[in-house]
């Protein structure tokens, strides 16, 4: 890799590090293991970084390899997952989103099977449409809907997401 590569791959880390932790967080509930996960998908782009840069979407093909990563660890481990006691710390806060409903937020999402987790946070946390979301995963968009709908029914189910789809106000002392 020459000079002029190599800037180009850290200013491309640099700038997609956080997006790709808090991916990964969403995925897997555990903050070290979210770097981890971020750590691998950049080293495995970096390796093909000539593949990656000529992508017609590279932020896509990171985070493909970024799940790809995620779903071996869990057929290589087959250990089940527990939730983080913390959130990761925000590049930037986001003062609409009190910490108590996030944490609970991320506790539901550990409940939800792992492709569901997927899609929820691809959908809903980084935004991405049904059929970014199908590329990724590897399926097709209305799986993609399916899957969101049976994850949001669930979240409703377990008390976490309103019928308006919001998270519910906790009253003080922590009672619903």
């Amino acid at each position: 890799m020459n000079a002029s590569d190599r800037e180009q791959f850290e200013e491309f880390m640099t700038s997609r590090w956080a997006g790709l932790v808090r991916l990964a967080f969403g995925l897997t509930g555990d903050r070290w293991l979210a770097e981890d996960l971020a750590q691998t998908a950049l080293a495995s782009a970096y390796a093909s970084w000539w593949r990656v840069r000529r992508a017609d979407d590279p932020d896509a093909y990171v985070r493909r390899i970024l799940i790809n990563a995620s779903k071996r660890r869990l057929r290589r481990r087959r250990v089940s997952e527990q939730p983080a006691a913390t959130a990761p710390e925000a590049a930037v806060s986001d003062p609409t989103i009190s910490v108590d409903e996030r944490s609970a937020l991320l506790g539901a999402l550990q409940g939800l099977p792992p492709r569901q987790r997927a899609v929820v946070v691809l959908r809903y946390w980084e935004g991405l449409t049904d059929a970014q979301t199908g590329a990724l995963l590897g399926c097709s968009a209305s799986t993609v809907r399916s899957q969101a709908a049976r994850a949001l029914a669930k979240l409703r189910a377990s008390g976490e997401l309103g019928p308006d789809g919001a998270a519910p106000r906790r009253q003080a002392g922590g009672s619903r």
